[in-house]
Protein backbone atom coordinates (compact mmCIF):
# COMPACT_ATOMS: atom_id res chain seq x y z
CA UNK A 1 0.00 0.00 0.00
CA UNK A 2 1.56 3.46 -0.90
CA UNK A 3 1.01 6.14 1.79
CA UNK A 4 1.74 8.83 0.15
CA UNK A 5 -1.58 10.76 1.08
CA UNK A 6 -1.98 12.53 4.30
CA UNK A 7 -4.95 13.41 6.11
CA UNK A 8 -5.37 16.37 8.28
CA UNK A 9 -8.00 17.56 10.63
CA UNK A 10 -7.94 20.01 13.37
CA UNK A 11 -11.26 19.69 15.41
CA UNK A 12 -12.41 23.18 17.10
CA UNK A 13 -12.46 20.82 20.58
CA UNK A 14 -11.16 18.16 21.97
CA UNK A 15 -13.75 15.86 22.82
CA UNK A 16 -15.53 16.05 19.22
CA UNK A 17 -11.68 15.43 18.05
CA UNK A 18 -11.29 12.54 19.89
CA UNK A 19 -14.34 11.11 18.88
CA UNK A 20 -13.44 11.93 15.49
CA UNK A 21 -9.69 10.30 15.06
CA UNK A 22 -12.05 6.99 16.22
CA UNK A 23 -14.71 7.40 13.49
CA UNK A 24 -11.97 8.19 10.97
CA UNK A 25 -9.69 5.58 11.27
CA UNK A 26 -12.93 3.03 11.36
CA UNK A 27 -13.80 4.16 8.31
CA UNK A 28 -11.61 3.34 6.30
CA UNK A 29 -7.72 1.87 6.10
CA UNK A 30 -5.99 4.07 7.27
CA UNK A 31 -2.91 4.81 9.90
CA UNK A 32 -2.69 7.15 12.32
CA UNK A 33 -0.33 9.42 12.62
CA UNK A 34 -0.57 11.47 15.35
CA UNK A 35 -4.18 12.68 17.29
CA UNK A 36 -3.49 15.10 20.28
CA UNK A 37 -4.78 18.06 21.93
CA UNK A 38 -3.03 21.36 20.51
CA UNK A 39 -3.00 24.88 21.96
CA UNK A 40 -6.34 26.51 22.11
CA UNK A 41 -8.04 24.08 23.18
CA UNK A 42 -8.09 22.31 19.69
CA UNK A 43 -7.33 18.49 18.53
CA UNK A 44 -5.39 17.36 15.62
CA UNK A 45 -5.67 14.44 13.45
CA UNK A 46 -3.17 13.39 11.08
CA UNK A 47 -3.46 10.11 8.93
CA UNK A 48 -1.69 8.48 6.22
CA UNK A 49 -3.00 5.84 3.44
CA UNK A 50 -3.83 5.71 0.36
CA UNK A 51 -5.93 9.10 -1.16
CA UNK A 52 -9.36 6.96 -1.34
CA UNK A 53 -9.01 5.79 1.89
CA UNK A 54 -8.01 9.35 3.11
CA UNK A 55 -10.62 10.80 1.27
CA UNK A 56 -13.42 8.49 2.72
CA UNK A 57 -11.84 8.57 6.71
CA UNK A 58 -11.67 12.89 5.81
CA UNK A 59 -15.04 12.75 4.34
CA UNK A 60 -16.32 11.07 7.47
CA UNK A 61 -14.58 13.49 10.01
CA UNK A 62 -16.34 16.33 7.74
CA UNK A 63 -19.84 15.05 8.01
CA UNK A 64 -19.88 14.63 11.76
CA UNK A 65 -21.65 17.43 13.72
CA UNK A 66 -18.71 18.90 15.90
CA UNK A 67 -17.15 21.64 14.88
CA UNK A 68 -13.60 22.09 12.28
CA UNK A 69 -10.94 24.35 12.37
CA UNK A 70 -10.46 22.83 9.06
CA UNK A 71 -9.98 19.51 6.72
CA UNK A 72 -6.96 18.83 4.59
CA UNK A 73 -5.84 15.98 2.41
CA UNK A 74 -2.59 16.41 0.67
CA UNK A 75 -1.68 13.45 -2.11
CA UNK A 76 1.81 13.17 -2.98
CA UNK A 77 3.42 14.31 0.10
CA UNK A 78 7.03 15.08 -0.06
CA UNK A 79 8.92 12.39 2.11
CA UNK A 80 10.65 14.61 4.68
CA UNK A 81 7.34 16.16 5.78
CA UNK A 82 6.52 12.68 6.63
CA UNK A 83 9.26 12.48 8.58
CA UNK A 84 9.40 15.93 9.85
CA UNK A 85 6.93 16.18 12.76
CA UNK A 86 8.71 17.22 15.75
CA UNK A 87 12.25 16.19 14.16
CA UNK A 88 15.11 18.93 14.58
CA UNK A 89 17.81 18.61 11.72
CA UNK A 90 21.19 20.17 12.22
CA UNK A 91 21.61 22.90 9.81
CA UNK A 92 25.30 23.08 8.41
CA UNK A 93 26.82 26.70 8.84
CA UNK A 94 26.50 28.83 6.20
CA UNK A 95 23.59 27.74 4.42
CA UNK A 96 20.47 30.65 4.67
CA UNK A 97 17.24 29.70 6.57
CA UNK A 98 13.67 30.07 6.12
CA UNK A 99 10.94 30.79 8.40
CA UNK A 100 7.50 30.24 7.66
CA UNK A 101 4.80 30.76 10.53
CA UNK A 102 1.59 30.13 9.64
CA UNK A 103 -2.13 30.27 11.79
CA UNK A 104 -2.96 26.77 12.15
CA UNK A 105 -1.43 23.56 12.19
CA UNK A 106 -3.29 21.95 9.12
CA UNK A 107 -2.22 25.19 6.77
CA UNK A 108 1.57 24.74 8.06
CA UNK A 109 2.18 20.79 6.81
CA UNK A 110 0.34 22.09 3.65
CA UNK A 111 2.63 24.91 3.27
CA UNK A 112 5.95 22.83 4.09
CA UNK A 113 4.49 19.82 1.40
CA UNK A 114 4.52 22.91 -1.24
CA UNK A 115 7.63 24.28 -0.15
CA UNK A 116 9.44 21.16 -0.02
CA UNK A 117 8.13 19.91 -3.40
CA UNK A 118 9.25 23.66 -5.33
CA UNK A 119 12.74 23.50 -4.56
CA UNK A 120 16.38 21.68 -3.11
CA UNK A 121 15.68 22.57 0.49
CA UNK A 122 15.92 20.52 3.78
CA UNK A 123 13.21 20.26 6.54
CA UNK A 124 15.18 21.50 9.71
CA UNK A 125 11.88 21.51 11.86
CA UNK A 126 8.11 21.43 11.91
CA UNK A 127 6.44 22.69 14.83
CA UNK A 128 2.58 22.21 15.23
CA UNK A 129 0.15 23.53 18.00
CA UNK A 130 1.78 22.91 21.38
CA UNK A 131 3.09 25.73 23.00
CA UNK A 132 2.10 28.38 19.95
CA UNK A 133 -1.66 28.88 20.31
CA UNK A 134 -2.16 26.75 18.10
CA UNK A 135 -0.38 27.81 14.90
CA UNK A 136 2.51 25.91 13.13
CA UNK A 137 5.92 26.99 11.62
CA UNK A 138 8.77 25.57 9.83
CA UNK A 139 12.33 25.99 9.26
CA UNK A 140 13.65 25.33 5.77
CA UNK A 141 17.21 24.97 5.45
CA UNK A 142 19.62 25.31 2.16
CA UNK A 143 21.25 27.66 -1.13
CA UNK A 144 19.80 30.83 -0.56
CA UNK A 145 17.96 30.99 -3.79
CA UNK A 146 16.29 27.80 -3.08
CA UNK A 147 15.40 28.68 0.29
CA UNK A 148 13.92 32.28 -1.34
CA UNK A 149 12.04 29.92 -3.78
CA UNK A 150 10.47 27.56 -1.03
CA UNK A 151 9.50 30.47 0.98
CA UNK A 152 7.65 32.38 -2.10
CA UNK A 153 6.24 28.71 -2.22
CA UNK A 154 5.17 28.46 0.92
CA UNK A 155 3.71 31.83 0.51
CA UNK A 156 1.60 31.10 -2.40
CA UNK A 157 0.22 28.19 -0.83
CA UNK A 158 -1.19 29.97 2.59
CA UNK A 159 -3.24 33.01 1.93
CA UNK A 160 -5.14 33.95 4.67
CA UNK A 161 -3.07 31.50 6.65
CA UNK A 162 0.34 33.02 6.85
CA UNK A 163 1.52 34.97 9.61
CA UNK A 164 4.99 36.23 8.88
CA UNK A 165 8.09 34.60 6.67
CA UNK A 166 11.83 35.50 6.69
CA UNK A 167 14.80 34.51 4.92
CA UNK A 168 17.78 34.74 6.60
CA UNK A 169 21.09 34.17 4.83
CA UNK A 170 24.18 32.90 6.40
CA UNK A 171 23.05 33.14 9.97
CA UNK A 172 24.86 33.23 13.27
CA UNK A 173 25.94 29.78 14.51
CA UNK A 174 24.61 30.98 17.50
CA UNK A 175 20.60 31.80 16.04
CA UNK A 176 21.08 28.37 14.81
CA UNK A 177 22.13 26.57 17.83
CA UNK A 178 19.01 28.29 19.93
CA UNK A 179 16.89 27.09 16.90
CA UNK A 180 18.14 23.16 17.51
CA UNK A 181 17.89 23.80 21.18
CA UNK A 182 21.40 23.32 21.46
CA UNK A 183 22.49 26.62 23.24
CA UNK A 184 25.66 25.82 26.02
Amino acid sequence: MNLDTLGLVESRTIAGGIFLADQMVKAADVKLVRASTICAGRYFIQITGTRSAVETAVACADAAEYPLVGNFVISNVHPDLLRGVGRCQDIPAGDALGVVECKTVAAGVIAADQALKKAEVQLARLVIGQGISGKSYFILNGDITEVTEAVAAARGALDRYLLETVVIPAPDEVVIAALMNKLR
